[in-house]
């Protein structure tokens, strides 16, 4: 469709990359995270495709139900856990695990009296310092969850590691070292290994991993992009030009006339801007793949269009194809020209970006 962006999502590379996670996680269980809309890929079809995983974590209750809703039979964790008696019901319903990370959530499975209808996940705090339980009050913890009545019908544990995409820091070995010391010798299964610790082998050996990124195709390390990992992009987020124009010499393109010619220029203009979800950010000089070549960006990124200095191309017209990332353009180097990281240029695709999957 001609002026459209569209995500195209590729399920085939969604299941490739979860048989890459596997061999890096051996006999650990692996935790599908699909929160925040599966990264902006379609919280649905992309659980439906990742079926063989042994979980999936989300982060909001709505997100459970919907995948419930949608037919996901695998266990649900609820990774914020649940706020209020109502969400407490509702998780019950929906047969989602809970996270607990503060004391007012135990407070509300003591008042409930349904403590037996959920697997708990206790966060431990190792050096996050975002949601969790300090590592001297695991042990209290711990003790007051299985004092429940009726008790749990399980307690498993987990952490988040704040640095492990800074390979070999020293951050992220004082948070191990403070989750073994607070849990070491306690029989309950953990979780500690996201992308980062599962592709940076700091967190082998626990029983279940939580891969976020890594699914999507996209890599958690600065110093390489997901192909070097043996991961396979899983959206191509695509348009196309919508018009072509002459600039002269010393004239300028889009607000603020930041980009000037230097010289008589072609210029396409391509159907996709901020409102896309596309940095605004993203400078004169970053590339597009304009019918399977490169050309940078000519001024700044509007709310519907970009252009696109296209001098050096040939047969550039109406309908010529762009991808904006995907295979031949990591989001990896779309990200690093817009200041940010992949994780949130996927994430922001907007609504009206049309989600196109493709089916294994």
């Amino acid at each position: 469709m001609s002026g459209s962006i569209r995500a195209v999502i590729d399920t085939n590379a969604l299941q490739h990359n979860l048989s890459v996670v596997r061999a890096r996680a051996g006999s650990a269980r692996v935790m599908a995270v699909v929160k925040a809309n599966a990264y902006g890929h379609g919280l649905l079809p992309t659980a439906l495709a990742l079926q063989a995983a042994d979980a999936f974590g989300v982060a909001r209750l709505e997100e459970g139900v919907a995948l419930r809703a949608g037919g996901i039979t695998q266990p649900i964790v609820l990774l914020e856990g649940v706020f209020g008696a109502e969400q407490l019901e509702e998780a019950a319903r929906q047969r989602l695990q809970l996270v607990v990370h503060d004391v007012s959530q135990i407070e509300l499975l003591e008042c409930s009296g349904g403590a037996q209808r959920f697997v708990l996940w206790v966060k431990i705090d190792t050096g996050m310092n975002r949601l969790g339980f300090p590592p001297g009050e695991s042990a209290a913890v711990l003790e007051r969850l299985r004092r429940l009545s009726p008790a749990p019908g399980e307690l498993r544990l987990l952490t988040h590691l704040s640095c492990a995409n800074e390979r070999d820091d020293a951050v992220t070995r004082a948070q191990l070292q403070r989750f073994r010391e607070a849990t070491g010798s306690l029989p309950y299964a953990v979780s500690i290994a996201n992308s980062a610790g599962l592709f940076g082998a700091v967190a082998l050996g626990c029983d279940w991993v939580r891969p976020g990124i890594a699914l999507y195709g996209a890599s958690p390390f600065d110093d390489c992009i997901a192909a070097d990992l043996g991961l396979e992009p899983v959206m191509r987020l695509e348009s196309s030009v919508i018009a072509v124009r002459r600039v002269a010499r010393g004239e300028s393109v889009g607000y603020g006339g930041a980009w000037v010619a230097k010289r008589d220029s072609a210029i396409a203009v391509i159907a996709a801007g901020y409102g896309d979800g596309l940095h605004r950010s993203l400078g004169g000089g970053a590339p597009v793949l304009i019918d399977g070549r490169r050309a940078p960006l000519a001024g700044r990124v509007s709310m519907d269009m970009m252009a696109v200095d296209v001098s050096e191309l040939a047969g550039v017209r109406v309908g010529t194809p762009v991808l904006l990332w995907g295979p031949g353009l990591a989001v990896e180097e779309v990200a690093r020209n817009a200041g940010t990281i992949p994780y949130e240029l996927l994430c922001a695709v907007s609504q009206r970006v049309r989600l196109v999957v493709n089916r294994a």
